[in-house]
């Protein structure tokens, strides 16, 4: 089994390589942005995806990765992991029912809430305490779900006509464009920026470039939240007018379980 990743705070790529660490047999995680991923994918029969959910939906970029590789997934077994800041109802679903449109065989799906990272609505934010609390219920979940999946019985959570109608009808209707496509949203203060680069060089999508000493967003950004969380002046935002708190999981982690890799 190999892990196949998208994440923009760290969420997904601590679940799934915490996933792979309790089913215990060495097995790497891998990002879609890594061109090495593609070449796993090929050679394993068996794979987690991890990403998060957004608006009840997948990522654009995962949705695309997906489909510019459609040819890959016949006949792979892959098991989905969802990340979540509020209920999904199908995140998991929704991305196993476009794999199964590519000759895919889910075996099952999870459903984990996460620190939330959403670094400029105020509404999402919950304490430190809270947050800890989060990751350590959905590592106890992972545990949980990888003695099921040894078992024979793997969770089925986000798959079924059940969990379709609670995300379609309670999110996705009314926030579907908001994952159509890649949105122009991003906003990056001038005032602000002071030209470091740094989100240039997290940007997934390449959507920032420095012009000048200024950063500049195009119109393909995925919403992943990396750029905002990571920003040393909190000069960019995206949903809300300016940052509430900047999202990192490691802030939420002990320091021996803490990542010093990127996203």
């Amino acid at each position: 089994m190999i892990g196949i990743y998208f994440s923009g705070t760290g969420n997904s790529k601590y679940c799934i390589e915490k996933f792979l660490e309790e089913y215990g047999d060495n097995s790497p995680a891998y990002s879609i942005e890594q061109t090495e991923a593609i070449t796993h994918i090929i050679n394993h029969n068996e794979i987690v995806i991890c990403y998060p959910v957004q608006f009840s939906n997948i990522p654009k970029i995962l949705r695309d990765y997906i489909v510019t590789n459609r040819q890959l997934w016949k006949g792979k077994k892959v098991f989905i992991i969802a990340t979540m800041g509020l209920f999904s109802g199908d995140g998991a679903g929704i991305l196993a029912r476009l794999l199964k449109k590519y000759g895919a065989i889910i075996i099952g799906g999870l459903h984990l809430k996460m620190p939330d990272s959403i670094s400029d609505e105020k509404a999402l934010k919950r304490s430190p305490e809270k947050n800890v609390a989060l990751v350590r219920n959905a590592e106890l979940k992972i545990h949980k779900a990888v003695i099921q999946i040894k078992s024979g019985k793997p969770p089925q959570e986000g798959l079924g006509i059940l969990y379709h109608a609670a995300g379609l009808f309670g999110q996705r209707l009314y926030f579907y464009n908001k994952t159509k496509s890649y949105t122009n949203k991003l906003k990056i203060s001038h005032e602000k920026c002071v030209g470091c680069g740094l989100c240039e060089k997290l940007c997934p999508m390449k959507n920032i470039e420095l012009v000048g000493n200024t950063a500049v967003a195009g119109s393909r950004c995925t919403m992943c939240y990396r750029c905002i969380s990571k920003c040393p002046k909190q000069a960019i935002t995206l949903l809300g007018k300016k940052v509430i708190e900047q999202n990192d999981v490691n802030k939420y982690l002990t320091p021996q379980k803490r990542s010093t890799t990127p996203p």
